[in-house]
């Protein structure tokens, strides 16, 4: 650990340098032509992968993917705007066009898990207290309709409102509901609605317990989450 970085007690980081080299001798050294067409032929992977920016939830590690496997969107709270033209800072919705126009993915993924701080945000919020932030509370602000569930409903206009303090004991229904809010909003955008009914683009929407290591995920065709038994 350097000098400076005990004096202001920051956390060493030099085990990632390692794992940089690590990641050298594994993939340029054992398996030069995979690199070799991804740095001469570019990018094709298969899924988009809409995930929260939670430490805990590493996409590449929970799904062992491979380089050139996932293009990954992260933000608090995996959540997708609903579809909007017009000036503004369109992060996430830049990378999933990008995903769905130019690579051309095959399937979408929203992955929620348990515990999630930017869902504890937007319930406390509704509850009358919000974040002391300047960014997180108009963000998750956007997961507020998971107080209104979709239980056992695929379309909006048939969800059930649900109380808040049943939220507030359950959050995991409120971050289950919030990934069915985000594939709704999918399908706001016009050439990802286009390529769904085509059949030539799939949505699927997951949650992981962190506790347990349980994985949900909707039936195909459907918005309703259900353990993978």
């Amino acid at each position: 650990m350097s000098a400076d970085c005990c004096q202001n007690n920051l956390r060493d980081i030099s085990h990632f340098e390692a794992a940089v080299l690590r990641f050298r001798s594994e993939y340029y050294k054992h398996s030069p032509e995979l690199m070799h067409a991804l740095s001469t032929k570019g990018q094709a992977p298969a899924t988009l992968i809409i995930a929260c920016s939670d430490s805990r939830v590493d996409t590449g590690v929970l799904l062992s993917a491979e380089p050139g496997e996932l293009f990954t969107v992260r933000n608090v709270a995996n959540l997708v705007p609903p579809y909007q033209q017009g000036s503004g800072l369109h992060g996430t919705g830049a990378a999933i066009e990008y995903a769905v126009r130019d690579l051309k993915v095959d399937h979408i993924i929203v992955l929620g898990h348990a515990q999630c701080g930017g869902i504890k945000a937007m319930l406390a919020t509704a509850d009358g207290h919000p974040p002391d932030r300047e960014f997180v509370g108009e963000w998750v602000s956007m997961a507020m309709n998971a107080t209104e569930l979709y239980l056992n409903a695929d379309k909006p206009e048939e969800r059930q409102k649900v109380s808040l303090e049943l939220l507030k004991e359950n959050p995991g229904l409120a971050e289950r509901a919030a990934v069915t809010g985000s594939l709704h909003n999918l399908l706001t955008y016009p050439w990802i609605k286009e390529r769904v009914d085509q059949g030539t683009l799939a949505l699927h929407g997951w949650w992981f317990d962190l506790e347990t290591g349980d994985l949900w995920r909707t039936d195909p065709g459907t918005m309703q989450l259900l353990p993978v038994i």
